[in-house]
Order: structure tokens, then sequence, then C-alpha cells
């Protein structure tokens, strides 16, 4: 009863305040006031409405926190369609079909779309290495993603470098990059981490933006070639093919090795550093070592993103590589879950396709995004698919067997 009065005041307070805009309409040219008191019945049931809805979902999470405190709590739909053998895998076989047959089905547009979805999947994952699984917030990200568009660019410009040859350079140029913000910010952790890493990505900006003998400045550089096929030429249309399913392996690639990296020695150091540093520096583990590491190699993924990226637009300049890219591509780590593989590749894809395909909203489709955004950080908060934390179970009964054997 306490939540409808409570909703019934919301509804007055938002009539009350919306009242000017939404009722009164003044005709400056016939001199005349229109009220639309149907506006204001409409604005006082939706609020009501919402304002009940938002109080039961929120009376739901504190239920599900209660029942997870007392280790009661059951896995999500969400979770159990994405982690659970027997419904996971018809899912992502289901996926992978519809992605190989994608070109062939969709128009080129659509075909775009979704190379740039994929290229954010690569950027996704990359940043995962260093956010989700070793816990080093990065604002400046997209630092290497310049460096492997640049690389790619200018050598092709100066020294005549196809794709195929420029694709290794620009992830080790990047790793480099991502080496050598690494050494200054080794004691650095938490809001300093992210503040000198977002200054490293400005910094790589404007350089690119201001040395003109170097990058071309803000005109930026043009007519980059697309990857080559057995030197066949190659139209916009199979071009656009080709580099799609060009993306489609390196994205597979990437979440095997990326799966592969998060089960190995070096991903469960990732996680010891993410978990408590002085912990993990006391169990020996070479702090220096594992946090350039995943600098480098998170670095390296966004060199090739950027390199496929260039070959893909065919024009580059430093306006592509502003802090709001950073700011999306650690959103997508963020909305799919932290550490978690296929929630990233998940979010990557909502984050990239929704305002694509809100388009028919017009000026709405940006506040619907950003409503739904706000409302999956309030009532799940841990991501879309949040990673299940290894748990080793001592089985007490097989411990006294073998103990009685010996």
């Amino acid at each position: 009863m306490s939540g409808l009065k409570k909703s019934l005041l919301v509804s007055i307070w938002f009539m009350f305040l919306t009242f000017p805009i939404m009722v009164v309409k003044v005709d400056i040219i016939e001199k005349t006031v229109q009220w639309r008191w149907k506006n204001l019945i409409l604005v006082g049931l939706g609020s009501f409405f919402l304002s009940f809805l938002w109080r039961y979902l929120l009376e739901k999470k504190e239920k599900g926190a209660k029942k997870k405190e007392m280790g009661q709590a059951e896995m999500g739909l969400i979770q159990k369609i994405f982690t659970v053998p027997r419904y996971s895998r018809p899912i992502y076989l289901l996926f992978l079909i519809f992605i190989l047959v994608f070109p062939f089905i969709f128009s080129t547009y659509q075909t775009n779309i979704m190379i740039s979805a994929l290229i954010y999947v690569l950027l996704g994952l990359g940043l995962n290495i260093v956010v989700g699984l070793a816990g080093l917030l990065d604002l400046g990200y997209v630092a290497f993603y310049a460096v492997g568009a640049y690389s790619y660019a200018l050598l092709n410009y100066h020294y005549g470098l196809g794709f195929w040859t420029v694709l290794p350079i620009g992830g080790f140029l990047a790793a480099i990059f991502g080496i050598l913000l690494g050494f200054p910010v080794l004691r650095l952790r938490g809001d300093y981490l992210a503040i000198v890493t977002l200054g490293f990505g400005e910094i790589i900006r404007l350089v690119l933006e201001n040395w003109d003998e170097f990058s071309f400045g803000p005109s930026g550089i043009a007519n980059i070639p697309r990857p080559g096929l057995f030197g066949i030429e190659l139209d916009v249309q199979t071009a656009t093919t080709y580099i799609y399913y060009l993306m489609v392996i390196m994205a597979l690639i990437t979440i095997f090795v990326v799966n592969r990296l998060q089960n190995s020695r070096l991903g469960r150091a990732w996680l010891a550093l993410r978990e408590d540093e002085i912990a993990c520096q006391a169990m020996g583990i070479d702090k220096i070592k594992t946090k350039l590491t995943a600098f480098a190699l998170g670095a390296t993924w966004a060199g090739f993103g950027g390199v496929i990226f260039a070959a893909k637009t065919t024009f580059i300049n430093p306006a592509s590589f502003t802090f709001l890219e950073s700011a999306i591509i650690l959103s997508i780590v963020v909305l799919g879950g932290m550490g978690s593989i296929v929630g990233v590749v998940l979010a990557a894809l909502i984050m990239i396709l929704l305002p694509e395909y809100l388009r028919a909203f017009s000026e709405y489709r940006m506040l619907i995004f950003g409503a739904s955004m706000v409302l999956m950080m309030v009532f799940r908060p841990q991501g879309l698919i949040a990673n299940v934390r290894r748990k080793y179970l001592y089985n007490a009964v097989q411990s006294r067997k073998t103990g009685e054997s010996r």
C-alpha cells in the first residue's frame, strides 16, 4: 500500500513539473492558448506505472541479493543460456551459422555495420584483458587503436607495404606502446591510473593532429588500400564481404586466444592481481611482468583492430580516435561483464548495432539507448553475463577415505 502511495505522489509531482510544457500551448499568430489536458493524464498514468514498476524491480533485486548472501541464489536465465553447455551449444551453433550467411542475406550497408561491430568485439576483448582480468582501468585504450590504424596508413603511403605485411607490424607497434605506457604507471591503481591513461590517449591524438609532417594532421590519410586477395582486384561489395569474413576469423581467433590466456598460469596471475595486489606479490608473482604483459597483449588486439579499421574505411584522421571511443570500448567491457568473453561479445554487438537499428526513432534513439544502459547498470551491475568465479571445494569424505587407505 505504501508503494502505491509513493507512486501516486511521484505521478502528481511529474504532472506538476511538466504542466507548462505538456499542457499549455500558446499560438503566437492567433494569440490563443490551447489546454491539452489529455497530455497531463498520459503523463500522470505513465509516471505512476513506471514508478510502481521501478519499485517492484528494486524490491526483487534486494530479495535476490539477500538470497545470494544466504547462498540460495539460482543462476539467472541469461547466465544459464550462455554458460550451461546443453543450452549454450545450440545457441552458439545457430549464431555461428547466422554469422557465416549474414552477407548473403543482408545488404552491403548491413554488412558494413556488422564489420564495425566485429571490430569492437576485437577491441572489447583486448581491453577485457587489461580491465576485466588484470583490473587495470585504462581510459586511453583508443591510443593503441590509433597506432595500428596509422601504422598501416603511413607504412603503405611511404613504403607501399600491403595489408597482410602490416597487420602483425601494427599489432607489434601497439604492444610496444602498451609497454611504454605500462612502465610509468606500475605503481598506480584506480583513479590515478585512469587519469594517466586518459592523458596518454589524448597525447597520442594531439600528436597525430598537430604533427603535419608525420601524420598529415587533421586532413588525415586517404586512399588506403583494402586487403588484397592474391593480387585480385575486388569491387566494393566483394571487398566488403571479404573484410567481413576476415573479421569473423579474427574474432574467433581472439576468442580462442583470450580464453586460453584466461585459463593459463598468466591468466590466474592477472586475476590475483585484480583481487589483491599485495597478496598477489606476497605469493611470489612478479607484479611488474604481469602488468606489462597485460598492457602489451591488450594493446596488441587494439593494433590489429586499428589496421583492419584503416583498411575498411580507406581513410583515417585523428577525429576517429577521440576519448569517446575509449569510453564506448570500456562500456562494452562493463556492460558485458568484467572478465566474461561471451558477455563482451554480446555487449559489443548490442552497443554498436542497437543505435543503428534505432534510427527509426530519430532523435529519441539515443534517449532510449541511454535509458536502457541506466536500467542495465541499476538492475544488473555485474553485466549481462557475469564471470563465474572458480571455487575449490574440499571433499571431507573423500579425504578421509584417502587417509585411511594410506
